[in-house]
């Protein structure tokens, strides 16, 4: 089987090194062991631009390079017409040679994959939306515009589509899905590390993903910071890498929070994995999500979550039972991690309830379900 990849997901390619970013290179793994061949179309990139990238662990054929554009203007969207053709044409003729043609959506890659696989109604397709899925939410047009293609059975045959959460109202091909990142083996390594609070001992915050506006590192580190003038001992890591780097810098040399708050930059996966087994909370405030592996991960590892409820946190979260919603109000969520933080029985039972619940979404169990979308007909 030769399965077809379009997705706005770059690949970065310097010299004859092939790379793409490491958590779509561990899934993309998982993917390429149940074909013969596994062919991307894509953007290219010549440099990584402070992403975190990993070199492809398996066997690719040829790159089908597609040019990136911008439709947020309309001057962009006059700039983008010969690009959309080229793209057009490109992954047409991809799509004519797959077996099995795979999307990944949101993204202007998949916007156009969208409407092309509607002239291949006969060819096993997925899609997976890994964005916000959530039918209530605002979102842009293009997003709405592929939501409403993949949602469409007339238009949209043979393929099931690939979304985070359960929602209401939805057609027959929309499967409610997950992303995994650890295996059933290291459930067992994990059953000692829910983290009893001991006398004197900070209380450690962690912020996983981009330092962007959209994942608000800044109101992660203000929430430290009121948790820290209110007496509490705590400290807060961050990793990644972004935008917003030197404001944060800035931020923490203008308010004095060197001793507590230490930007951690672009790390390995195994460092990622000591901070959450070392760590009590992750602090991820962002703004939009899909399925927020971050939060998986830590409640694997018994690193209560405390989030936004955006896409399907709430979900993920059992609405509150296995984490602390935030409702972006500092005062009111200062409180409400006070409440934990000061009650740790509720922190233990929130710790277990959230590991539990993560530890049903192996690589195992998604191995599983990959082979068995990519073998249904």
């Amino acid at each position: 089987m030769k399965l077809v990849v379009i997705s706005s997901a770059p690949i970065l390619k310097i010299g004859k090194n092939i790379h793409i970013y490491a958590p779509y290179e561990k899934e993309m793994q998982i993917w390429a062991k149940h074909v013969a061949s596994i062919q991307f179309c894509c953007p290219i990139w010549k440099e990584d631009r402070k992403l975190l990238f990993a070199p492809i662990s398996f066997k690719i054929d040829d790159i089908i390079e597609l040019h990136e554009f911008e439709i947020t203007t309309f001057l962009n969207k006059i700039k983008a017409v010969p690009f959309v053709f080229l793209a057009l044409i490109k992954i047409f003729k991809v799509m004519q040679q797959a077996d099995h043609i795979h999307l990944r959506c949101p993204g202007n890659m998949g916007l156009i994959g969208t409407i092309v696989q509607i002239f291949f109604p006969k060819k096993t397709k997925t899609a997976k939306y890994a964005g916000n899925w959530d039918p209530k939410s605002n979102q842009p047009w293009s997003y709405r515009l592929q939501k409403w293609i993949l949602s469409n059975t007339v238009l949209t045959k043979n393929m099931k589509v690939l979304v985070y959460g359960e929602w209401e109202n939805q057609t027959i091909n929309i499967k409610p899905f997950f992303t995994a990142t650890y295996s059933e083996s290291e459930i067992q390594h994990s059953k000692i590390r829910i983290k009893q609070k001991k006398e004197h001992e900070s209380i450690k915050f962690l912020f996983v993903g981009t330092l962007s506006k959209g994942k608000q590192p800044l109101y992660a580190i203000q929430l430290v910071e009121k948790l820290y003038k209110k007496g509490k001992n705590v400290t807060l890591d961050l990793y990644g890498e972004g935008a917003m780097r030197d404001e944060i810098d800035c931020y923490i040399i203008q308010n004095n929070l060197h001793a507590i708050v230490t930007l951690k930059g672009n790390q390995s996966h195994k460092e990622v994995l000591g901070a959450y087994q070392n760590s009590h909370f992750l602090l991820l405030p962002s703004k939009s999500e899909g399925w927020p592996k971050v939060v998986a991960e830590a409640m694997f590892w018994g690193c209560v979550p405390i989030a936004i409820p955006v896409s399907c946190v709430s979900y993920m979260m059992g609405n509150g039972s296995r984490g602390i919603i935030l409702n972006e109000k500092l005062n009111d969520d200062l409180n409400r991690i006070l409440t934990v933080i000061n009650n740790e029985k509720v922190y233990l039972k929130m710790a277990l309830e959230g590991q539990l619940w993560s530890q049903q979404y192996t690589t195992n169990k998604f191995e599983t379900e990959i082979s068995k979308l990519l073998k249904d007909k």
